[in-house]
C-alpha cells in the first residue's frame, strides 16, 4: 500500500529525448511528450513507413492522435516503477530518469489528485496517471454515464485504464478536445443563467405558457373533421410539443436528452412567429395520428379483450396446429383500459409491474400483433428434436456478415429455421416457422419456391442456388 501524500508530491520528469530519427521511441510506448508550442501530453508511439524514420503520430485514444511533426522532447512512461518510492512515508519528490543539473532540462508535475478523496477530473481532460501498481500511464477522463466512477482512454477501441486502478491524477496541458468540452459546459452555464427570468414574445404567447392550451384550441379545429379527437390522441404524435426557455426565452420545442450527460436539447418550433400559426401548425402536425385513432376501427369488435384474443388464436392455429391456449400468457398480458381519458389496448410482460399502451390504428393491427407474441410462445413450446446446417462460405447481407442459418424439426413434425447475421460490433438472430403450405408441394424445387417467400435469399443470404443442389437438405425435409 502506497504511503506518500499524494497532495505534496511533485514527480520531475528529467530524461527527455529530443524528437528525431536518432532518438526515437520503441513502436507502441506510451510517452509523456512535450509539443513545441510547449504543451503537454501523453501518446503511444506509431511510426508510418520506415521505423527508423521520424514521421508517424502518437496514439492517445480512438480518432485522438498527436502528429509528430507537433513533438518537441518525448520522456518514456513505460520505463518506470514508482513502487519502492510511493511505500516511503516522507518521500516529496520523485525523480524519473537521471536527474539533470541543468534545470530547464526537466519538467515537474504536482497538484495531484485522488478518486480516494471523492476528486475527478473533468470531462475529456487528459491527465497523467500513477497506477496502482507503481506505473506511469496518461488517459483521457470519461464518465460512466449513469454510474459512479469513469476511465481513462489512452488508445484505439476505447482502450482505458478503468477509475480502480489508478492510485492519483494530475491534468496535463488544455488539448483541443479538452477545450471544445469546456466551452461546451460554459456554454450549459450561460445558457442556464440566460434562462433563469426567460421572456415571451407576446404574439408568440398570446394565450400564456400552458401548452394545454395550445393542445386544446387544435383540439377544437380538428373535432371539425374528427369527432373522435381528444389530446391524448393528438399526444401519441411524438416528440410532443412543450414550452421551454432556450437563448432567454419561451420557445415551443421539441425536448430530447443529451446522450453523454442527460442534459435537455431543445429543438424550437421555426415555422411561424405567431400563436395562431402554431395552433394550426399543431393541427397539421397531429392530423394523420388522430385520423388512424378511430375508436369505432380501433375497436370494432367491442371492448372485451378475449373477443381479440380468440381470433388471434385461432388465426394462429392454422399453422401452428399444436398450440393450446394453456401455452399463452406465459409471456404477454392484454387487455382495454381507460389512458388518460381514452380506451386503449395495454400489454405488459411478466415480470412487468404495469401495463403499457399498445398503440394500433386498428384492431386488425391489435390482431396481428398478438398473434406475432402467440407464434413465438408456440415455437417456445415445440421441443426440437433434430438440426440441419447447410454449408456457406463468406456470405455479406446489407453490410451484415451471415454466421449461422440452421434448419430445426420440431416434436410436432414441422419445421423451423434461424439465423444469426452480424458485424464486427453487433449482431441478431430471427427464427422463421415454416408454414404447412410450404410442404403442401410436390417437389423440392417448388418447396424453397413456396420457402423463400418466408425467408427471402436477398435478406437472409441463402437462395435457391445455394438451397436447391443440397441433397442432405432435401433428405431432412423430407422431399
Amino acid at each position: 500500500m502506497f504511503i506518500v501524500d499524494h497532495k505534496s508530491l511533485r514527480l520531475s520528469f528529467n530524461e527527455f529525448y529530443e524528437f528525431s530519427e536518432k532518438d526515437l521511441p520503441q513502436y507502441g510506448e506510451y510517452c509523456l511528450l512535450e509539443l513545441k508550442d510547449g504543451a503537454y501530453t501523453a501518446g503511444g508511439w506509431h511510426p508510418s513507413g520506415d521505423d527508423h524514420a521520424a514521421a508517424g503520430y502518437f496514439l492517445r485514444g480512438t480518432a485522438d492522435t498527436v502528429d509528430a511533426e507537433e513533438v518537441a522532447r518525448w520522456h518514456s512512461l513505460d520505463r518506470y516503477d514508482l513502487t519502492a518510492c510511493l511505500e516511503e512515508e516522507d518521500i516529496n519528490w520523485i525523480n524519473i530518469g537521471r536527474e539533470e543539473e541543468e534545470g530547464d532540462r526537466n519538467v515537474q508535475f504536482e497538484g495531484f489528485k485522488s478518486f480516494a478523496d471523492k476528486k475527478y477530473p473533468k470531462e475529456e481532460q487528459f491527465c497523467l496517471l500513477i497506477m496502482k501498481d507503481g506505473g506511469l500511464a496518461a488517459g483521457r477522463w470519461n464518465k460512466w454515464r449513469g454510474e459512479a466512477g469513469g476511465s481513462f482512454i489512452y488508445s484505439s477501441a476505447l482502450a482505458s485504464h478503468s477509475w480502480d486502478e489508478v492510485w492519483a491524477w494530475t491534468p496535463l496541458s488544455i488539448d483541443k478536445f479538452f477545450a471544445m468540452e469546456l466551452e461546451r459546459e460554459n456554454e450549459k452555464k450561460r445558457e442556464k443563467r440566460l434562462n433563469r427570468n426567460p421572456i415571451a414574445d407576446p404574439e408568440l404567447f398570446k394565450y400564456g405558457t400552458d401548452i394545454d392550451t395550445y393542445y386544446e384550441k387544435a383540439l377544437e379545429k380538428l373535432r371539425g373533421e374528427f369527432s373522435w379527437a381528444t389530446v391524448t390522441m393528438m399526444r401519441k404524435k411524438t416528440p410532443v410539443w412543450q414550452i421551454a426557455p432556450l437563448h432567454g426565452k419561451y420557445v415551443f420545442g421539441q425536448i430530447s436528452k443529451n446522450y453523454y450527460d442527460d442534459s435537455d436539447i431543445v429543438t424550437p418550433w421555426t415555422e411561424g412567429a405567431t400563436a395562431d400559426e402554431f395552433i394550426d401548425y399543431l393541427v397539421r402536425y397531429t392530423h394523420d395520428t388522430v385520423e388512424r385513432s378511430d375508436p369505432e376501427v380501433k375497436f370494432k369488435f367491442g371492448t372485451d379483450i378475449n373477443v381479440y384474443l380468440d381470433k388471434a388464436f385461432e388465426n394462429v392455429k392454422k399453422d401452428y396446429r399444436w398450440i393450446d391456449k394453456k401455452m399463452l400468457g406465459k409471456t404477454w398480458q392484454y387487455d382495454i383500459r381507460t389512458v388518460d381519458g381514452d380506451l386503449e389496448f395495454v400489454r405488459k410482460c411478466w415480470n412487468e409491474s404495469e401495463f403499457s399502451v399498445y398503440d394500433v390504428e386498428s384492431a386488425e393491427r391489435f390482431i396481428e400483433s398478438v398473434e406475432y407474441d402467440y407464434q413465438n410462445e408456440a415455437l417456445r413450446e415445440n421441443k426440437t428434436v433434430g438440426s440441419y446446417a447447410p454449408s456457406f462460405g463468406h456470405i455479406e447481407i446489407h453490410g451484415w456478415n451471415l454466421e449461422r442459418y440452421v434448419f430445426y424439426k420440431l416434436k410436432s413434425g414441422d419445421y423451423k429455421v434461424s439465423v444469426t447475421a452480424g458485424d464486427r460490433v453487433t449482431g441478431g438472430s430471427r427464427e422463421f416457422f415454416i408454414t404447412p403450405y410450404c410442404f403442401e408441394a410436390k417437389t423440392y424445387e417448388e418447396f424453397l419456391d413456396r420457402y423463400l417467400e418466408i425467408v427471402p435469399g436477398y435478406s437472409f443470404g441463402l437462395g435457391k442456388e445455394e438451397l436447391l443442389p443440397d441433397n442432405d437438405l432435401k433428405k431432412f425435409l423430407g422431399y
